[in-house]
């Protein structure tokens, strides 16, 4: 038995009709279920309609306003983000504009075999937009941890002339 990959991640969240209207109108996701009370919300990414047989990539369950924040990754084991791929580096910038203009940005960098953006959503929980490299382009990248800073527009001109 083997595993193929990863269907979809489910959060708790304090209000998911507050992620769904995030979600459609920074992501451009697809709402698929939504309970009419707000209790929980399934969402797919605009890229999989029509080309992925997944009902959803991500779901959100409402816990109420009271919900305390996070504390993963401050002296607590916890998920640190999930990563949302994008097929351009021309489709990465122009998330890194929506993502600017809704408030959401709060780094990017370049990680040698990806382009990443990372943002927050509305409960402060980070997230990555990223453009995979090419893998005939990874070369030692694949296997080093590189965290350097990324500047989308020089990397389009870059691999504009490596193809």
């Amino acid at each position: 038995m083997t595993i193929s990959r990863l269907n979809h991640a489910v959060l708790y969240v304090r209000d998911a009709r507050r992620h769904e209207a995030f979600y459609q109108s920074v992501l451009e996701f697809e709402t698929m279920i939504a309970d009419p009370g707000g209790a929980y919300v399934f969402m797919r990414a605009p890229g999989a309609v029509g080309c992925t047989d997944n009902h959803h990539d991500i779901a959100f369950f409402t816990i109420g306003p009271d919900a305390g924040s996070t504390t993963a990754g401050a002296g607590y084991v916890g998920l640190y983000h999930i990563a949302w791929e994008v097929p351009t580096l021309e489709a990465l910038a122009e998330m890194e504009a929506r993502l600017k203009e809704s408030g959401a940005l709060v780094g990017k960098s370049d990680h040698g075999t990806n382009k990443s953006l990372y943002a927050k959503d509305p409960d402060g929980l980070e997230f990555e937009v990223m453009w995979l490299v090419p893998s005939k382009h990874w070369g030692s990248a694949a296997h080093e941890a590189i965290i350097d800073p990324l500047d989308i527009d020089a990397e389009r001109l870059r691999f504009e002339a490596l193809n």
